[in-house]
């Protein structure tokens, strides 16, 4: 993680492996998504408890997967929906192959207004890297 962040632990950027992040508190929600046929329960960090962690002072976060996609999560959604960083899927942790290792998830079925193409297309897998901006 890099950008706009008061603590870092290398060259300018908060490097996490695993079992930091899960250090971090992990919670877990079921849900609906326009990628599995039947709902899944996701295990990870939420972001705005990642946030707090590097002290995050800008106003949206970029998310590059693996293949360089990227997505634009605002603030808000961090600080005001229910947005975790998952490292599981129904209780195992997510191969590449399988939108692993890393899942920017919404609770879709909890926060309908979430449930629109606008947020699927927030919801970036194969996480590689967070920049703050």
């Amino acid at each position: 993680m890099s950008g706009q962040i008061g603590v870092s632990n290398r060259d300018g950027a908060a490097v996490f492996d695993r079992p930091m992040l899960e250090a971090l508190g992990m919670v877990s929600f079921t849900t609906a998504t326009p990628w599995y046929k039947e709902p899944v329960t996701f295990e990870g960090v939420p972001l705005a408890r990642l946030m707090e962690r590097v002290e995050a002072r800008g106003e949206t976060l970029t998310a590059t997967a693996l293949n360089d996609y990227t997505g634009e999560i605002p603030m808000d959604d961090v600080r005001n929906r229910k947005v975790i960083l998952a490292l599981k899927r129904d209780g195992a942790y997510m191969p590449v192959s399988d939108k692993g290792p890393l899942f920017i998830v919404y609770d879709f079925d909890h926060d309908p207004e979430a449930n629109r193409q606008k947020y699927f297309g927030r919801s970036v897998w194969q996480v590689a890297r967070l920049t703050v901006k």
